[in-house]
Parts: C-alpha cells; sequence; structure tokens
C-alpha cells in the first residue's frame, strides 16, 4: 500500500462509504505479515515509494512463491513485484502462485529478474540512461534498467560502448546528455565511469561488474577503480549490484 492508496482508504471511512471495521481488516497486515519464515514488509511502498523487493539466491522456489502470493492478496493495492536473482523453476512456481495475474509475470532470462507488472504510472522526472562497457556486462545491466522500469521510471539503455573503442560512446552523446541520472555498468579495470562522468552533469552511478581476467578479483579491480574515480560525480555501488544502483537512481529521479 502507497500513500495514494492509504489516502483513499481514509477518505473512505470518511465519507461513510467504509465501516471503520472494514478499514481495520485491510489494514490489519501492516506494517508486516508474519510468514514464519519471512516476514513480508507491506508497509515498505508507504516509507520507501516502492514495494519490498524479493532477492530469489538463496530462497526456495517454495518460499519466494509464498512471500508472492502474501504480497498479491493485500486488497487495494496495485504496486509492481520485482524478484532478482532468479531462475526458471522459481519462474514457474511463480507464476502459478500469481493466480489472476499470471499474464503479467515475466521471466527475463539475460538478468535473471522476474517482474509481474500491475501499474505502468511514470513518477520519475526524467529519463534514466543505463551504460555498459561491453556486452558481458548486460546481465547486470538489465538488471539495472528493468528495475528502473518496474519503480516507474522511464529508461533508456547504451551497450558496449566501453574504453576500448571510445568513439563508440563518443557517438552517443546526445543520449547522456538527455539523461536525468545515469547507471554505467563495467567490469574488467572499470575506467567507463569516469570517462562519462567527465561527460555530463548529472549524477553518474557506477556499478563494477564480477566480468575480467584474473587480476580483475572478480570485479575487485574495477570497483576499486571506480572508488578512485576522479570524476566527481562518480558514485558506486557493490559488485554486480545492478539493482541497487537502480533503485538510488529511482529516488534522485524522483526528486
Amino acid at each position: 500500500m502507497n500513500s495514494q492508496e492509504l489516502l483513499k482508504l481514509l477518505e473512505l471511512v470518511q465519507s461513510g462509504k467504509l465501516a471503520p471495521a472494514k478499514a481495520i481488516e485491510r489494514l490489519k497486515h501492516l506494517p508486516f505479515e508474519d510468514l514464519d519464515f519471512a516476514k513480508v514488509d507491506h508497509h515498505r511502498a508507504l516509507r520507501q515509494g516502492f514495494a519490498e523487493v524479493i532477492f530469489g539466491k538463496g530462497k526456495s522456489a517454495d518460499q519466494i512463491a509464498g512471500i508472492v502470493r502474501a504480497m498479491l492478496a493485500v486488497k487495494d493495492s496495485r504496486h509492481n513485484i520485482l524478484i532478482t536473482r532468479a531462475d526458471a523453476k522459481i519462474f514457474a512456481k511463480v507464476k502459478r502462485a500469481a493466480g489472476k495475474h499470471a499474464k503479467s509475470a515475466k521471466f527475463h532470462l539475460r538478468s535473471g529478474v522476474i517482474t509481474i507488472e500491475r501499474e505502468s504510472n511514470i513518477v520519475g522526472k526524467g529519463t534514466i540512461l543505463v551504460v555498459s562497457a561491453g556486452t558481458s556486462d548486460i546481465p547486470v545491466a538489465e538488471e539495472a534498467l528493468l528495475t528502473t522500469r518496474i519503480m516507474g521510471n522511464h529508461a533508456e539503455h547504451l551497450y558496449d560502448v566501453g574504453v576500448a573503442g571510445i568513439h563508440r560512446l563518443l557517438e552517443n552523446r546526445s543520449a547522456l546528455a538527455n539523461a536525468r541520472v545515469i547507471i554505467c555498468v563495467a567490469g574488467m579495470e572499470g575506467a567507463l565511469p569516469s570517462v562519462v562522468g567527465g561527460l555530463v552533469g548529472v549524477p553518474v552511478i557506477a556499478v563494477p561488474t564480477s566480468v575480467g581476467y584474473g587480476a580483475s578479483f572478480g570485479g575487485v579491480a574495477a570497483l576499486l577503480g571506480m572508488l578512485n574515480s576522479c570524476a566527481s560525480n562518480v558514485t558506486v555501488v557493490n559488485i554486480d549490484n545492478g539493482f541497487g544502483a537502480a533503485c538510488v537512481a529511482s529516488c534522485i529521479n524522483r526528486l
């Protein structure tokens, strides 16, 4: 339940169209619902602007399906559902659990993201541009792209424009200039965010990936390179954390 849904509920009580006892019934699972293995935070959208996101890795398909059922069962709630780090087995369970919303359930293979889209309102003020250095970085970039869109942003992508062929990036100066926030995804030495940061006057959220040869240390080299960026508008999230970058970008884009 978000602030608009709560306001509508209170207005129904005020007008006499909804009995207070019925309102309590609808609100009884706020702020969370205890499923034993998980405590579903139904209050998240009201506090933070978007519902709780399910991190799929480490959870069983049955556990994830149970959380989805609990989220979909809340009356007067239309928020989108996002599951990251999932697979086809999890998706099969989620689709069955989604019931009447099954047609809206989608599994995005490249990123391992599952979405159930129930509303498509754009709340972001501008465009979030997701940029990847190489094709191998696309799975993380796709996680960021899908997250920004499901959180109510207009988002575009620009893939395979790394510093090994800098002309590919410079060919797209207009896309960079039109973005309100940029998410920059890169592995190897992680140089791309510094270059992008030097070309624009907007926040650049750098995402190091675990792509690279041995001395990249599973993304640590890119992480350290990004943390030491000389572009002052660059900030950094954790390795392979496209979701986290998208959340921050969404917050900035709502301001």
